[in-house]
């Protein structure tokens, strides 16, 4: 897998390479490559406007706008908080709060004091990596960066882009985020692919946001 170099953010140079190889190492599978894009990154109290594009459908896969989809999807809870129908009624960082598949997330989203920016945005779509997800980053890295506030509000930030995005829409797109870099997903034999990571179950709705559960944390290119 091609390496994606990580921007600068804030930290030492030894956290930046360590993400760099997080990026290398963190996924098995084919990725897709996130455009570059230009400018220095925002600070992260700051939500910029955010442009987002979708490319052409050329895909066969079907649209299904209302389905959940992905192998994971059988691992949500059938009722209750924490199900898709629990979900839906919370917003976003809530409702991930009563799901066991995204604990982790959790955990690093109050960590970095992003829980009311969350939960109070308006149509959002989040890309929620796993407790797997976080598992295959290097304890020590994931240390230093739950750490570092800076860091880690640049990391989650990148995994949330505005607008309600459907699997039409993720076919092949390029979307601005809200930590101000890019990140292209495409549909492929593979299935559904955010940057380096697969989607595992998407079209999960929150009251306030579309969530995509994926298998690999992405890290912000430059």
């Amino acid at each position: 897998m091609t390496a994606i170099a990580t921007k600068r953010l804030g930290v030492g140079l030894a956290l930046a390479v360590s993400l760099i190889t997080l990026t290398a190492c963190g996924t098995g599978s084919g990725a897709a490559t996130a455009p570059n894009s230009s400018g220095t990154a925002p600070a992260p109290s700051a939500s910029p406007p955010m442009a987002a594009e979708s490319g052409d459908d050329a895909s066969p896969e079907p649209a299904k706008t209302d389905e959940q989809f992905g192998m994971a999807c059988s691992a949500m809870p059938d009722d209750g908080e924490g199900s898709f129908t629990g979900m839906a009624d919370e917003p976003v960082a809530t409702a991930a709060s009563k799901n066991p598949l995204l604990s982790t997330l959790v955990s690093a989203v109050k960590r970095a004091g992003l829980v009311d920016t969350l939960n109070t945005a308006e149509n959002i779509t989040v890309f929620a990596p796993t407790n797997d997800a976080f598992a295959k980053i290097d304890k020590a890295v994931l240390k230093r960066v739950l750490a570092d506030k800076k860091t880690l509000t640049d990391l989650l930030t990148y995994h949330v882009v505005r607008g309600r995005k459907t699997r039409e829409d993720l076919k092949r797109g390029s979307f601005t985020t809200l930590q101000g870099g890019k990140v292209a997903t495409v549909y492929t034999d593979d299935g559904y692919l955010v940057g380096d990571a697969t989607v595992v179950c998407g079209n999960v709705r929150t009251r306030n946001a579309t969530v995509y559960l994926i298998d690999t944390v992405l890290v912000p290119t430059s």
